[in-house]
């Protein structure tokens, strides 16, 4: 939850604290003190847009911190700490967004920067701001077929998990099936130029690593005359026979002799050598015969040479046209038998294809299907549960309908799928369309909820899908920023005890105008706006009973000074308090018998 948010230098407000309780917060304020700018600053926190138009004038930046409360191990605190922030040991976390006169902003969390993209990130685990333009949001197809997937919760999300998973491969089949029936001519040529590549190295059939082998064996083949005099020096400096003179020692006889005399010593110290003179002459003995061997063997062979030069010369027609070695040879020819599996456009491999396709299409018709019953279960259990909160809102004979309709395909839709002898569009979310539909009253016709809802009415029908949609939502604070615009009398008393009610479970913070709202909440903040020095300054300060008694008056057509006015205004209050503590008990008789 938000625990607290301090805004500074945001809009009017010059410096405020909200400190917020975990039950219903209410926010209010005269026009113009700056209440949009509480949500203003939730948004910045969220990750929103930020705009230089938003700075006080005369200050360079604005900046809003909030606090928020999350658990170490669940989703928010894993962002914390991927993040490199750390949660406090009472698990706050503080995040802070700065906006600059120039519209530059930066974001810090647990005292760390970071993009704005990881309070984005938090914001969707923890709260959720509902206000008209989320209304204006909710009027769109796709975000109605959104409501329904979000109650439906899993029932939904699991089989459109595996509906996507399958329509990706389906559509990638579909379009390597036309690219291979449109491109026939282009791949077959392609084809032939790599089929002829492959044919000119697998006459040549190249070893890895050959042309550097070859390299080494051609030095030594050039150079056989300068190898054989030098190895054959070499033999004779370690066995002996140098410069022509037979009984000249080597360094193996050397080391003989030097055994022959130490092994008799009397000195323990010398014969103690003979060992590693015996270990040298064992080694030296070893690299005689392997120098006699190399020179033995070691023949100028002219005909060997030309062949390994011949054998180069091949090597080299392939580096100079596929690629700078034989190791990259090998590689293009790799690649280009794996393009040439791709490039197959023969009958065999178009049916292949085909085959594969229609195989798909009965595995996504399958999962579209569970898909759309899934949705129709909950849509209906949705509308039952949005016209039952319709009709404490003062909306009793109103009746709200969510329809779960195939979306047909149109002439030509390469993401057509047949379902039950009609072309539906295969789209990304499956194949609905889903609209919600309001009846006025009886008798009315079904109409989209912006035709058939007035204003007022309008903003009640949002209000009581956010209500029951809100029991849906895992976070756990939810913000309604003046949702309740255009309603008025007893519809304002049912929102706020709607708002009371939700508050059991989630943390509330309300943006209101209406007394009738605000007498339900557990804590109330007002926006309080005054002039000095010609300058106009806000704050944000937390009313205590009194002075909740004349707010409310004043919200009462500003009747905050008449005895009249006070007498109303507390009677709100009674009455909310004497609703919330009814409801309370049942809530408490309720438990205790369950």
């Amino acid at each position: 939850m938000l625990a607290e948010m301090r805004i500074q230098g945001l809009g009017v407000i010059e410096e405020a604290l909200l400190e917020l309780h975990a039950g219903f917060t209410v926010v209010t304020g005269e026009t113009g003190a700056g209440k949009t700018m509480v949500v203003t600053g939730l948004h910045l926190l969220s990750g929103g847009r930020a705009e230089a138009s938003k700075v006080r004038n005369g200050m360079l930046k604005a900046f809003v911190e909030g606090r928020f409360t999350v658990g170490k191990d669940d989703a928010a605190g894993r962002i914390v700490t991927d993040a490199g922030a750390d949660v406090d040991e009472d698990g706050s976390v503080i995040a802070l967004r700065t906006v600059a006169a120039d519209g530059r902003s930066r974001a810090h969390l647990g005292g760390r920067s970071v993009p704005v993209g990881v309070l984005s990130d938090l914001s969707e685990q923890v709260i959720a701001v509902h206000g008209q333009n989320d209304q204006l949001r909710l009027l769109r197809p796709a975000e109605q077929r959104a409501v329904i997937d979000r109650f439906a919760g899993e029932a939904v999300g699991g089989p459109l998990a595996e509906y996507r998973r399958v329509r990706e491969e389906w559509l990638a089949v579909l379009t390597e099936l036309s690219e291979r029936s449109n491109r026939s001519r282009e791949m077959a040529q392609q084809a032939d130029l790599l089929k002829h590549g492959l044919n000119e190295i697998d006459a040549v059939a190249p070893e890895p690593g050959e042309d550097v082998e070859l390299t080494e064996q051609i030095k030594r083949l050039a150079a056989v005359d300068e190898l054989r005099a030098m190895a054959t020096e070499a033999h004779a400096a370690v066995s002996g026979a140098q410069d022509g003179d037979p009984d000249a020692p080597g360094a193996l006889g050397l080391v003989g002799e030097a055994v022959r005399r130490l092994v008799s010593a009397e000195d323990a110290a010398l014969r103690d050598l003979v060992p590693r003179l015996e270990e040298a002459s064992t080694l030296l003995s070893d690299v005689g015969s392997e120098l006699g061997s190399y020179v033995e063997n070691l023949d100028a062979d002219p005909a060997l040479l030309e062949k390994v030069l011949a054998r180069q010369a091949d090597l080299k027609r392939l580096t100079r046209k596929y690629a700078a070695d034989v190791d990259g040879v090998l590689a293009w020819a790799e690649d280009a038998r794996r393009r040439l599996e791709s490039m197959d456009t023969s009958e065999e491999a178009l049916a292949a294809l085909a085959l594969r396709r229609d195989e798909l299409a009965v595995q996504l018709v399958s999962h579209a299907t569970e898909v759309s019953a899934a949705r129709g279960k909950a849509a209906a259990e949705l509308a039952t549960a949005i016209t039952k909160e319709l009709s404490g809102l003062a909306m009793g004979q109103a009746e709200l309908e969510i329809t779960v309709e195939q979306r047909p395909a149109e002439h030509g839709d390469r993401q057509a799928l047949a379902i039950d002898g009609h072309a539906v569009h295969a789209g990304p979310d499956g194949v609905d369309e889903v609209e919600l539909l309001l009846r006025a009253h009886n008798g009315a016709p079904p109409l989209p909820v912006h035709k058939a809802a007035s204003g007022g009415e309008l903003s009640r029908v949002m209000l009581a899908i956010e209500v029951v949609l809100a029991h849906a939502d895992t976070v756990q604070t939810l913000v309604f920023d003046e949702v309740d615009a255009g309603v008025g009398g007893r519809a304002a008393v049912e929102i706020g005890r709607r708002l009371a009610r939700l508050a059991r479970t989630h943390q509330v913070l309300v943006v209101t105008h209406l007394p009738q709202v605000a007498a339900f909440a557990d804590q109330h903040l007002v926006v309080d706006k005054g002039t000095s020095g010609g300058v106009t300054r806000s704050g944000v300060k937390t009313l205590g009973q009194g002075d909740r008694v004349r707010e409310l008056a004043r919200m009462l057509a500003g009747m905050d000074g008449t005895e009249t006015g006070r007498a109303h205004a507390e009677e709100l209050l009674a009455t909310a308090e004497k609703d919330k503590a009814k409801n309370a008990g049942a809530k408490r008789k309720r438990a205790k018998k369950g």
